[in-house]
């Protein structure tokens, strides 16, 4: 914003004029219609610079809702919405470690095998060795904050390519955790036990999903309202007034949607509780303090964050270390899932499904772009093409094929996304 011009509210406050006999301000239809053409051609504007934002993924999850639905009308049933609310958090937790390392325009190929480890590791304590449920938890969470450390200054002091570290890291971490199993092969977890109610509790009181809305709204308004004002007084450009109010407005709207939902199955479920409050304290953690700006600038040039003085090794180990504690708290939320723990933990398509969401959500692979809510977009992409495909009795294989599809599209997009915003000066 220029200084020595006003906003929208300022405008109003200073030149008031007086309402008709309905109520209505002079012009005020023209005032709308010019605010709806400004949004449309601001909008474009961005579009053209590269700036989709969420767009396309919003897109991409309406018509794969839309052609389930069509296919199934109970896919947007309560039960099955509410399923496929815990059914992202696993997954869709380690996707939120993903998303700070590909900020540094990196990869972590290990927090599959690190996810199977922290849940052997709690299994052997607390079934095996008789150790309380809660330390066990510290503890393997703690497992894959160790290994995300080690490879993160490994990493950074090496100066190689994160995705060879990490590599290494798949092979020794999956070896460990099938050394630690022994040959049983298989624990399984108490089905009354602090893990396993990590994903069977729902908060069936209905103000509880109604509270989680209201606070969702309040909580973007605060935040929203705070940087307007913090650039406002900085001189920088900022929201307007309507902008913000419209922006806690949707996120009004989506919130009592989604408790008006889940109250009609079994209520909030826990497990989407801590995915929620985790995912937005992390974004907070990137888009508000001065570590998230610090990885921001790594993944726009690591030599030029060298030379303006940033501690890039302790960021870099920083950040995998993150990516490691995310990768076993997703982990146990899997064990507890299925109430077990076994060879094939963390195997399969999790790794994928992991970068996969990060990336269909909005995360760049060339670094600096992207937020903790574009797991959670892109997460439920792929949930939802899951769960379509096994309430629609099709095959496994189209359904690779299809969440396939929808990452390469992401993927184009991505790059075409890059290369407009150079041509505008702005990558």
């Amino acid at each position: 914003m220029v200084k020595g011009t006003r906003d929208t509210a300022d405008t109003d406050r200073a030149a008031p004029v007086t309402p008709d006999a309905h109520g209505r301000r002079p012009g005020h239809g023209r005032t709308v219609v010019r605010a709806v053409r400004g949004g449309i051609a601001s909008f474009r504007r961005r579009l053209s610079a590269g700036e989709t934002g969420s767009l396309p993924v919003v897109l991409v999850l309406a018509v794969v809702w839309i052609i389930f639905q069509s296919l199934n009308e109970n896919f947007l049933s309560p039960r099955n919405l509410s399923n496929l609310s815990v059914d992202i958090v696993g997954t869709g937790l380690i996707a939120v470690g993903i998303v700070f390392v590909l900020l540094l325009g990196e990869l972590d190929l290990s927090v599959g095998s690190i996810s199977g480890l922290a849940a052997a590791v709690f299994a052997v304590l607390n079934v095996n060795h008789g150790v309380p449920e809660w330390l066990a938890l510290v503890i393997g969470v703690l497992a894959g904050t160790v290994a995300g450390t080690v490879q993160g200054y490994s990493f950074a002091k090496a100066r190689v390519p994160a995705f060879v570290v990490t590599l290494a890291g798949l092979l020794t971490w999956n070896g460990l955790m099938l050394s630690i199993l022994g040959t049983s092969g298989t624990i399984n977890l108490d089905e009354n036990g602090l893990v396993a109610r990590l994903t069977s509790y729902y908060f069936t009181h209905d103000a509880v999903a109604y509270g989680l809305a209201v606070v969702s709204a309040g909580a973007v308004f605060l935040v929203t309202h705070l940087d307007r004002r913090r650039r406002r007084a900085m001189g920088m450009p900022h929201r307007s007034v309507r902008s913000v109010t419209v922006r806690t407005g949707s996120v009004a709207v989506i919130a009592f949607t989604v408790a008006y939902l889940l109250n009609r199955f079994q209520g909030l479920p826990l497990a989407l509780l801590i995915f929620l409050t985790v995912v937005a304290g992390l974004d907070i953690v990137l888009r508000h303090t001065h570590y998230g700006r610090q990885v921001y600038a790594l993944g726009g040039g690591v030599e030029a964050a060298r030379r303006a003085s940033l501690s890039v090794i302790r960021v870099q180990t920083a950040v995998l270390a993150v990516s490691g504690t995310m990768a076993a708290v997703g982990g146990l939320f899997l064990a507890s899932r299925i109430t077990s723990v076994s060879q094939n933990s963390g195997s399969g398509v999790l790794l994928l499904n992991a970068i996969a969401a990060a990336v269909i959500g909005g995360t760049s692979l060339f670094g600096g772009r992207g937020t903790t809510w574009s797991a959670v977009l892109g997460m439920l992409v792929i949930q939802s093409i899951a769960s379509g495909m096994a309430i629609t009795d099709t095959p496994a294989a189209v359904q690779f094929v299809i969440t396939g599809g929808v990452l390469f599209a992401a993927v184009v997009i991505d790059s075409l996304s890059r290369r407009s915003q150079e041509a505008h000066g702005r990558a």
